[in-house]
């Protein structure tokens, strides 16, 4: 029987091309976090609320989840790794020219257009991870990926502090723009003659077929709300980690991005311990857990703890979050053989989706109701969806598993 998921060993080897394409969500991931940590340098110059300065966040979440399903047929078309390096390349000069900006308004134009171009990196970089590793192997081989993508997330947003502490928020868009530039150089480099086991498509009656396939799998609800929810919860939070630090008087950006990074400090965690942890919990018990962790930390913003406690708690926080969503990850690569890019581009749409609707319902939360009733009631729905997520995922083969 086809199964997503077994308990895999520790001492796994995998392809090269799984470091290349980690790699490559390094050098996305860097971008996208980043302005977190600087945002009310940003609001300060263009004389603007925070809330405002948070919007930069939910438009870039809004326009990377819009061009999924457009990624995702043009991955499975024309080839995954050519379109992840053109959108490297782009990523690139669409930072430059946020550096640029001379109002709020270019700089929001711009972070639309990185949010295209990053949001054809990582859900393909998904789908080339499983395209290259068997099922058996592929949870601890996603994991080895998103490694990179953490890597630069946590950079990303602890490293943007800093900077922005010397030489600005444009400065840090400038940095990561020739950042990302050399990346789409590397990457191309890299992938040229690099073997892949499922070739791309090259008719729209295919990729047709791929999207019924996939909306006719019984996970497909379940998982992409799933990740909606989490989005929504988790990375929703993020644009306002500044603000409630601001508010304890800790006017450092460099410490925002210290605590922000705590996550992705925690998703490292998670990199490391899956492949022992996976044996022992199973798939079910990783998203209960997971879930309740992220419920708990939540719990622990929610009072406004001191800098160094809300380090430990995001980092925990991330830990716990990739247990849950390294599961949904894998259960989404599994939803289409034949359109596995689609299927993991349609995956990250509703999880980008709800790191749109994310900020603005927080906004709305801790306008109306406060800081602490709107994260105890995201950290409820948290635990309640790693129970819903055990209870109603199951593993089911693809209608066009070869």
């Amino acid at each position: 029987m086809h199964q997503p998921v077994t308990r895999p060993s520790s001492d796994q080897k995998f392809p090269p091309a799984i470091n290349i394409i980690a790699l490559a969500g390094f050098s996305a991931a860097l971008s996208t976090r980043a302005l977190d940590p600087v945002l009310p340098h940003v609001a300060d110059d263009f004389a603007i609320s925070i809330t405002t300065a948070a919007s930069i966040a939910a438009g870039f979440a809004l326009i990377y989840a819009l061009v999924q399903p457009a990624i995702g047929a043009a991955a499975d078309l024309f080839g995954k790794a050519r379109l992840m390096t053109a959108c490297l390349a782009l990523l690139g000069v669409a930072c430059i020219l946020g550096a640029l900006a001379t109002s709020f308004t270019g700089l929001f134009a711009s972070r639309i257009l990185a949010g295209i171009a990053a949001g054809g990196v990582f859900p393909v970089a998904l789908g080339l991870t499983s395209d290259l590793v068997a099922p058996a192997k592929r949870q601890v081989a996603i994991g080895r990926t998103m490694a990179g993508s953490m890597t630069g997330n946590l950079l990303g947003s602890s490293a943007s502090g800093i900077i922005g502490d010397f030489i600005g928020w444009r400065g840090v868009l400038v940095i990561l723009g020739v950042l990302g530039l050399i990346a789409a150089v590397a990457v191309a480099a890299g992938f040229r003659g690099v073997p892949l086991t499922a070739p791309p498509k090259t008719n729209l009656k295919t990729l047709r077929q791929g999207y019924r396939t996939i909306f006719a799998n019984p996970n497909t609800r379940f998982c992409y709300s799933a990740v909606f929810i989490e989005g929504c919860c988790v990375l929703g939070l993020f644009p306002f980690i500044a603000a409630f630090l601001f508010d304890l008087g800790e006017k450092s950006l460099s410490i925002a991005g210290i605590v922000i990074a705590g996550f992705a400090v925690g998703g490292l965690l998670y990199t490391l311990t899956v492949s022992r942890m996976l044996p022992r919990l199973g798939v079910k018990g990783m998203m209960i857990a997971g879930a309740s962790i992220v419920g708990l930390q939540l719990c622990a913003l929610a009072f406004g703890f001191g800098w160094k406690l809300q380090f430990v708690s995001m980092l925990l926080m991330g830990w716990g979050f990739y247990m849950i969503h390294g599961c949904l990850q894998v259960f989404a690569s599994e939803l289409s053989i034949g359109a596995r890019a689609t299927a993991m581009s349609l995956h990250s749409f509703f999880f980008f989706m709800g790191q749109t609707v994310g900020p603005l319902a927080y906004g709305f939360g801790l306008h109306h109701a406060g800081k602490e009733p709107t994260l105890l009631a995201s950290a409820a729905i948290m635990v309640v969806l790693g129970l819903a997520c055990a209870r109603l995922l199951k593993q089911r083969a693809p209608t066009d598993a070869r």
